[in-house]
């Protein structure tokens, strides 16, 4: 692997960037509820030039040969119909990371499914209710199966779009690679369970290593972010840009501009952006990286047409989205629940409950355990739930961040509204289905739990989730 695309010891890491705008669309037919064609899935092994140039195809594991797998558009209200094709030697499932939808198409084998076996098919079949930005991802040995390249992105287009010149999906990932340039075989590494996960050493934008991303003077993009990676957090500063964040986690917000001028985008998170590129023709402009202190890195710059401006003003202010039909949560008469989250490296936790039976921390890290949630260790996907939730009522969660690293915490089933962090009442109170506790911090987080079944909540680093920081609530 060329030493240029390496983190060396400072951390500089080589972006990736493919200049790939609303990516591949495959139809599903008519684009109504009534449409009955399927669209078929095969995860399966294949190449990918993730180092672009001259270098040598690197082999991944892909969703019909291309990484990120094909990009999904259909209509809010649409009926999703899906054929998964197991074309890898082990077992695999497809997750829709986001989507409010029947519990047993959430792809949790054994919990909401049964895995999909080396060979065998498995139907999802759904209407999509919320229109945003979506993706999707095995839930099967996620650490190894994400991490080798399976995952794709799912956009449910809204009745009335913001009028923009490019709608345009950026899926930010890095990955592990070894000096010849494949996949490290790193999984179950021991550091990366009990610290901050699996980092990689390059980033790539749509599944390619490159350093530019073309744009012309005045034109208003529509840009979908959405983070693949295993771990890695992304803060993206656009030099000489204001993005306007209109979307997080695939739900409509306030048109606002990103905290301290960085889009913060956790392990699964989404944020649309309108970027109005109000650069100079010809100019070259830095997006940066700059969430890991004394690491940040240029991911890539946009880089100006020459030719004269599409227009010499922006656009008239964007109004913003309409919201989807979440019910809204009734918080003074929520039930209330604390979940603490505790272990891994540098942690105080002595001793945790795993199958039953409390085990020490020796005895934890002996079978690849270092994580709980109220002291309880997880062991696959299939467990008593934590929580049992009354359908229909608003419910409270206090999340307590007992732990030296960061982890964004997803709920399957619904999405839930950020409440506050440290105390302090988060502005706007946003949706979202992932939420992200930095090292010691504490977040509320409300919704109504109206999706029956039971559900999985856990961190979306994930080593932590493989190593038991993760639990399942129940809706009844």
């Amino acid at each position: 692997m060329s030493p240029a695309k390496a983190i060396g010891r400072r951390g500089v890491l080589r972006s990736g960037l493919a200049a790939v705008a609303a990516g591949a669309l495959l139809p599903l037919g008519a684009r109504g509820a009534a449409a009955e064609n399927w669209l078929r899935l095969q995860p399966r092994p294949g190449t990918a030039r993730l180092l672009g140039g001259d270098e040598p195809p690197t082999a991944v594991w892909s969703y019909n040969q291309t990484v990120p797998g094909p990009e999904i558009r259909v209509r809010q209200g649409d009926w999703l119909r899906v054929l998964v094709d197991n074309g890898l030697a082990q077992d695999t499932t497809v997750h829709w990371h986001g989507l409010r939808i029947p519990q047993n198409m959430d792809g949790v084998p054994g919990l909401t499914q049964p895995p999909i076996r080396p060979g065998e098919t498995f139907r999802y079949a759904f209407q999509v209710p919320d229109a945003g930005t979506f993706w999707y991802h095995p839930h099967v040995r996620s650490s190894e199966q994400q991490g080798r390249g399976l995952y794709g992105v799912l956009i449910v287009e809204e009745a009335q779009p913001p009028p923009v010149d490019r709608d345009v999906t950026w899926v930010i990932d890095d990955w592990r690679l070894d000096e010849a340039g494949a996949i490290s075989e790193s999984f179950d590494n021991p550091m990366d369970l009990s610290h901050s996960g699996r980092l990689g050493n390059v980033a790539t934008l749509n599944g390619q290593d490159s350093s530019t991303f073309a744009v012309r003077a005045g034109e208003r993009l529509r840009l979908r972010i959405v983070n693949t990676a295993n771990a890695r957090i992304f803060a993206l500063r656009f030099e000489g840009h204001r993005p306007q964040v209109i979307a997080l986690d695939g739900q409509p917000t306030r048109p606002h501009a990103p905290l301290q001028d960085r889009l913060v985008v956790p392990p699964a998170g989404r944020v649309d952006v309108i970027l109005d590129l109000e650069g100079e023709p010809g100019g070259r402009y830095r997006v940066m990286d700059e969430f890991y202190p004394r690491r940040s890195y240029t991911f890539l710059e946009l880089v100006y047409d020459p030719a004269p401006p599409l227009r010499r003003s922006p656009p008239e202010a964007f109004v913003g989205l309409a919201p989807n039909p979440i019910p809204e949560p009734k918080v003074a008469e929520a039930q209330r629940h604390e979940v603490v989250l505790a272990g891994g490296a540098m942690g105080a936790m002595g001793s945790a409950i795993l199958d039953g039976r409390r085990l020490g921390i020796r005895d934890l890290v002996s079978q690849g355990k270092v994580w709980a949630m109220n002291g309880r260790v997880a062991h696959g996907q299939v467990m008593d739930p934590l929580f049992t939730f009354q359908r229909g009522r608003t419910q409270v969660l206090t999340i307590r961040n007992r732990t030296a690293f960061p982890h964004p915490m997803h709920l399957h089933g619904h999405s839930f509204r950020w409440l506050s962090r440290n105390g302090q009442p988060v502005a706007g109170a946003p949706w979202l289905d992932t939420v992200l506790l930095l090292a010691e911090e504490e977040v509320e987080i409300a919704f109504v739990a109206d999706n029956p079944g039971d559900w999985l909540f856990h961190c979306h680093v994930l080593e932590h989730m493989q190593a038991g920081m993760s639990a399942v609530v129940r809706v009844s």
